[in-house]
């Protein structure tokens, strides 16, 4: 038998679809207050507005999780909006699953360039190194030769 045990205000508000207030979503999602109104600067969440204060809905809490995963994947705030405008103007996922796709290749394509990018500047990296410690080797043997110290004097 299990122990009941007490869940947050948020975890609660999540179960029962309540709004939320701008401190529960900046709590849940380690965000700050300012950083989710950025994001409805740019019209990514929409609050409904009672008096001065925000009240934010399940709505605005999915897209908060949605903006932060594509920002994970490295889409910008941009790519993401248009999700979201497709998923409005079209009222199913089929058009903004699509466009998903077309961004994830994207993505993985200019992963996979700067992957192959980073590769060859680490075997430059490699070389030149190599480079470096053969031309001090040789100088500390010609040192030792010419019986100066490994510092030349």
């Amino acid at each position: 038998m299990s122990v009941p045990h007490r869940a947050s205000s948020a975890a609660q508000r999540v179960t029962r679809g309540a709004p939320y207030t701008i401190s529960d979503l900046a709590r849940e999602f380690a965000l700050t207050t300012r950083a989710i109104r950025f994001y409805e600067d740019e019209g990514l969440v929409a609050p409904a507005r009672h008096g001065q204060s925000r009240v934010y809905g399940e709505r605005e809490r999915v897209r908060i999780k949605l903006i932060l995963r594509g920002k994970r994947l490295g889409l910008t705030l941009s790519e993401i909006r248009e999700l979201f405008d497709l998923y409005e103007v079209a009222h199913n996922e089929r058009a903004q699953l699509a466009k998903f796709i077309d961004m994830l290749e994207e993505r993985r394509a200019r992963l996979l360039q700067q992957k192959e990018d980073i590769d060859v500047v680490l075997i430059e990296i490699a070389g030149l190194e190599r480079v470096c410690r053969r031309r001090l080797q040789e100088e500390a043997e010609r040192a030792k030769h010419d019986g100066r110290g490994a510092d030349g004097r």
